[in-house]
């Protein structure tokens, strides 16, 4: 085990490393339309050939240490096997939008990048004679086979992707609603104390039996009984919101038959179009639950509910492009749009009651 079979080693494991860092970055490109399109199926074949491939190098180590020609030969073998799931897997980009294609190259990376540690970890042990090294191939073997099996659950088609980043943004929405539903009223005692301008929230509570201050969950969440009304208010349009988001996406799922393997950019522009809209629509929604604490900020909220009122009517638009109909969706947004305009209308009273309540109180100090 000289020098120069290791410097060869490195060598030669630096020459694939640059080879598959080259085509990285030629498939970073868009996948042209004229290519042929590759089913998601063979990518996952061959990357079962890439992690029996994996088995072979962490086997090598089992025993007394391999020959260098014994590591040249699986390494090629190894990259290979490692190119020809890249190129595999830029085929299955053909027609995919940009959430597809996203997903499609994270799994991608994280095999390459499994694949690069273990290879590195391979040559690294030659010629060494630290025992506890061999140990750690397993781990390295683990990784390929993990991040191989892992592309099983990357979507298939555009409309599946699009369907599950909706999902995402539906379960963003539920935690808004039940951090909303946690909000509570303030007790009697301090809300006469507050009107009394006698002392603070915080100042007014008790410390517990040990002395301690209340926790930081306890401060600045209980709100005045108009404050609550806002959050009641909220809490029905955000329900609502959730409702919508979940009609569109059974729509999205519905419309799997109308995707093709050939040039369907004007499909895939609708969906990622409709994904944009569902996740500003649910930004409007986080926002909405942070100007809720005290004290809160009313004309940031009515702004978050018009932009919500607009991104509504545009996903009703841009679902009519599909030539298809959804009676429960369209009852989900008119249902959201009533709430809207009633949420809108009750903020725009409340704001007129407490300005001319400022301008009685005004005239009476004169």
């Amino acid at each position: 085990m000289g020098k120069a079979e290791k410097t060869e080693l490195n060598r030669s494991l630096t020459a694939h490393l640059n080879t598959i860092q080259e085509t990285l970055q030629v498939l970073d490109q868009t996948a042209s339309s004229s290519l042929e399109k590759v089913t998601w199926t063979q990518v996952i074949l061959i990357a079962e050939q890439l992690s029996k491939q994996a088995t072979i190098a962490g086997m090598l180590w089992n025993g007394e240490a391999p020959e260098a020609k014994q590591l040249e030969e699986n390494m090629t073998s190894y990259f290979n096997v490692l190119q020809g799931f890249l190129l595999l897997s830029h085929g299955s980009n053909v027609g995919a939008g940009p959430t597809l294609s996203s997903s499609i190259h994270e799994s991608v990376k994280q095999v390459v990048d499994c694949s690069f540690r273990l290879m590195k970890e391979s040559v690294s042990l030659y010629g060494s004679h630290n025992r506890d090294k061999k140990l750690l191939m397993p781990r390295f073997v683990g990784a390929v086979w993990e991040a191989c099996d892992a592309l099983k659950k990357v979507p298939a088609t555009n409309v599946i992707a699009i369907g599950r980043a909706m999902t995402q943004v539906a379960v963003s929405v539920k935690d808004v609603l039940r951090e909303m539903k946690e909000l509570k009223p303030a007790s009697p005692d301090l809300r006469d104390e507050a009107s009394d301008g006698s002392s603070s929230k915080v100042e007014s509570r008790p410390q517990d039996d040990d002395g301690d201050d209340l926790s930081e969950d306890d401060i600045g969440s209980d709100l005045s009984p108009e404050e609550m009304k806002v959050a009641q208010l909220a809490q029905g349009v955000v329900s609502e919101t959730l409702v919508t988001i979940k009609e569109l996406i059974r729509t999205i799922t519905g419309l799997l038959k109308q995707e093709t393997p050939d040039d369907n950019s004007k499909f895939v522009d609708s969906l990622e179009k409709l994904l944009k809209l569902c996740q500003g629509v649910g930004a409007q929604v986080d926002e909405i639950g942070a100007c809720l604490y005290p004290p809160q900020e009313i004309a940031a909220i009515k702004v978050a509910l018009e932009k919500m009122s607009s991104g509504i009517n545009e996903v009703e638009q841009e679902v009519e492009s599909f030539q298809t109909s959804s009676e429960c969706l369209g009852e989900a947004c008119n249902g959201l749009r009533t709430l809207l305009k009633q949420m809108l209308s009750e903020l725009d009273c409340s704001s007129t009651t407490d300005l001319a309540n400022k301008l009685q109180n005004v005239a009476v100090i004169n």
